[in-house]
C-alpha cells in the first residue's frame, strides 16, 4: 500500500496547475536559446552595468578553472568533488532564469558538493573558500550544500582575491534539518561576480541564508528560496558596503509554494564615495496554495558621502487572502543628525561619533548572523571600509 501525503499533494498539483506571470522571476530554462543576450532594458537587468560584467552575460569563454577551492569540513561533515553530470546537480530544484546563470551550469566542470549527514548535530562551521586567481579569464562554478534529515550545521562560503566568476549554489534543506549558510563575498576591486543561489526547504525545515558583500567592481547576488512542504522556515540577511565606483546588487525571491510556511528577510547596506551604487530587489510570491503564511522583507540603506546611489525595490505578489501576515519596509538615509547630536553632546569627536553609529546600524544583523567564526570578521571589515573614505570626508 502507498501512503501519500496530502499536503505535499497539493502542493505538487498547485504548481502544475497554476504558473504565475510576472516579469520579476522569469520562466527558468536550461537551454541557452531561450535566454537572449540581456540589453539592459530587461526588469531583471534594468540596474545592472552590462559592460562591466566582462561578457559574462554574452558569450565569453567560461573556463571550470581560474578558482582555487579549499574545504576546512567540520567533523562529520561529508565533501566531495563530483563530475558535471552528477544526478546531485539540480536537486534544489534550481532552473537557471537568466543567461548567466544557463551559462555557469553548462561551462562548470564539476561541482563541490558538502553534505550533512541525517541527525547529526556539527559543531563549528564548514568553510569553503574561492580564490581567485585573476581577471585574464572567467570562470564558472558550482556547489550543492545538502542537509539530510533532522540535521543542524552551519557551511560558510568565502569568495576573495581577483576572478570573473558566475557561478550557481545549490542548497537542499530536507525535512526537519536547520542549516546556515554563509556567503561571503570578499573580493579585490578588480573582481566581477555574478553568483545565484537556490534553495529548496523541506517540511518543518529551517534555512538561515546570509550574504555579506564586500569589494569588488561588479557583484550581482541572486538569492532564491522555495518550500517542499508545509512547515519551512526561511530567514534571508544580507550585509554589504559600496565604495567609490563599486556596484554591488543582491536580489531576493522567496516563492512560498507550500502552506504554513514562514520567510523573514533583512537586508542593510551602506554606501560611501563617487560611483558607489548598491541595489537591492526583494520579491516574494504567495502562491494559492501557501495558505496560513507569515512573509516580511526590510531593506535599509545609509549613504555616508555624497555622490552615492541607492535602488531599494520591495515586492509583495498575493494570491490568496488567507494568510497570517505579509509586509515590507524600505529605507534610504544618511546619518542620523540626532544620533550624531547626542553623542557629540556628550564629549564623543565627530569622527568616532560617526564610527559608531555606522557600527550600530550593523551591529544588530551582525549579531543575528550567529557565526562566531565570521562575526569578528564582519566587524573588522566594517572598520576598514570606514578608514577608507567616510571618516575623512566630514
Amino acid at each position: 500500500m502507498t501512503v501519500t501525503d496530502p499536503a505535499l499533494d497539493s502542493v505538487a498539483s498547485a504548481l502544475e496547475m497554476d504558473k504565475v506571470e510576472s516579469h520579476l522571476h522569469p520562466e527558468g530554462s536550461f537551454d541557452l536559446a531561450d535566454h537572449p543576450v540581456p540589453t539592459g532594458r530587461e526588469e531583471i537587468w534594468r540596474f545592472t552595468p552590462l559592460k562591466r560584467l566582462r561578457g559574462l552575460h554574452q558569450d565569453a569563454p567560461l573556463g571550470p578553472t581560474g578558482l582555487e577551492v579549499q574545504v576546512d569540513a567540520a567533523a562529520g561533515v561529508q565533501v566531495e568533488q563530483v563530475p558535471a553530470d552528477s544526478p546531485v546537480r539540480g536537486s534544489s530544484g534550481l532552473v537557471p532564469t537568466d543567461r548567466v546563470s544557463a551559462r555557469a551550469w553548462h561551462a562548470a566542470g564539476q561541482a563541490t558538493v558538502v553534505r550533512v549527514p541525517a541527525e547529526a548535530v556539527v559543531p563549528g562551521a564548514t568553510v569553503v573558500t574561492h580564490r581567485g586567481q585573476g581577471v585574464d579569464g572567467a570562470t564558472a562554478g558550482h556547489a550543492v550544500i545538502v542537509a539530510e534529515k533532522f540535521s543542524k550545521s552551519t557551511v560558510v562560503l568565502r569568495f576573495e582575491g581577483s576572478a570573473v566568476l558566475a557561478d550557481n549554489v545549490e542548497i537542499v534543506v530536507e525535512d526537519g534539518a536547520e542549516l546556515t549558510v554563509v556567503s561571503l563575498q570578499d573580493w579585490a576591486d578588480d573582481a566581477v561576480h555574478h553568483s545565484t543561489q537556490h534553495a529548496r526547504v523541506g517540511r518543518d525545515a529551517s534555512l538561515k541564508h546570509v550574504s555579506v558583500s564586500f569589494g569588488g567592481d561588479v557583484v550581482r547576488h541572486d538569492a532564491t528560496a522555495e518550500y517542499a512542504g508545509p512547515g519551512g522556515s526561511v530567514e534571508m540577511l544580507g550585509l554589504y558596503f559600496a565604495d567609490a565606483g563599486q556596484h554591488i546588487e543582491h536580489r531576493l525571491f522567496v516563492d512560498h509554494t507550500a502552506p504554513h510556511t514562514r520567510s523573514n528577510v533583512v537586508y542593510k547596506g551602506a554606501l560611501q564615495g563617487e560611483g558607489a551604487h548598491a541595489v537591492w530587489i526583494g520579491n516574494v510570491l504567495i502562491r494559492k496554495v501557501a495558505e496560513g503564511i507569515e512573509t516580511y522583507e526590510e531593506n535599509r540603506n545609509l549613504v555616508l558621502t555624497d555622490g552615492c546611489q541607492a535602488d531599494s525595490v520591495p515586492n509583495l505578489e498575493i494570491e490568496t487572502g488567507e494568510i497570517e501576515g505579509a509586509g515590507h519596509a524600505s529605507a534610504i538615509g544618511r546619518f542620523d543628525d540626532n544620533q550624531l547630536f547626542y553623542l557629540r553632546s556628550r564629549g564623543v569627536e565627530e569622527d568616532e561619533a560617526r564610527r559608531l553609529v555606522v557600527h550600530g546600524f550593523f551591529h544588530e544583523l551582525i549579531r543575528k548572523i550567529d557565526v562566531p567564526e565570521i562575526e569578528a570578521k564582519l566587524t573588522e571589515t566594517v572598520e576598514a571600509e570606514l578608514e577608507k573614505n567616510v571618516l575623512k570626508a566630514f
